[in-house]
């Protein structure tokens, strides 16, 4: 068991965020971290009315797309100011969302959640279509200013900054240990 928390104590000392050329790439190396630390989609409080800006790698997207999840199942889709209107359904058992814009309506599951992040995946082997695996979306006053690369930075440093709480709790820990059995 010493030998565990020695390793990930020395790992969580050298966190460095993986490279990747694309989004998808980042984000399944990073959420298989970092997913520990995602609300729930029942926790509505965390995406409800608020602005979220969209992702994407593609150097050819330029929109500004905006999706609103409001109250009652209203769901607003805005591209570079021109607005559709769907509905959006929390799936409760699955964590699943369910999005109807127009005829058409898409399954998508939660990858990560909290009050900057809203990343979805599409149900489906997206990859194997050569879609996009991942929706990823920002709290727009959050993400207004950034590239999709700095917002996997941003992302991946929430996993960083948890473990490095949790290494400075343990070593917090250890010192009181030590100074209690030095008084003994």
């Amino acid at each position: 068991m010493e030998n565990k928390f020695l390793e990930k104590f020395t790992r969580s000392m050298s966190v460095e965020m993986p490279h990747n050329e694309t989004m998808d790439d980042y984000l399944d190396e990073i959420l298989r971290v970092a997913r520990p630390l995602s609300e729930d989609l029942r926790e509505i409080r965390f995406y409800i009315n608020k602005p979220w800006l969209e992702f994407r790698d593609d150097e050819h997207f330029h929109d500004a797309v905006l999706h609103y999840f409001n109250d009652e199942g209203e769901y607003l889709h805005s591209v570079n100011g021109d607005v559709s209107q769907g509905s959006w359904r929390y799936l409760e058992p699955s964590n699943k969302m369910l999005i109807t814009l127009g005829n058409d309506s898409e399954l998508y599951d939660l990858a990560f959640l909290d009050t900057e992040f809203f990343i979805l995946s599409k149900h489906g082997d997206q990859q194997r279509l050569k879609k996009a695996k991942y929706t990823v979306m920002l709290f727009e006053p959050v993400g207004r200013r950034l590239e999709w690369r700095d917002a996997m930075e941003k992302l991946f440093d929430k996993y960083r900054n948890n473990n490095t709480f949790y290494l400075i709790l343990a070593l917090v820990v250890l010192l009181i240990i030590a100074v209690a059995v030095m008084l003994s």
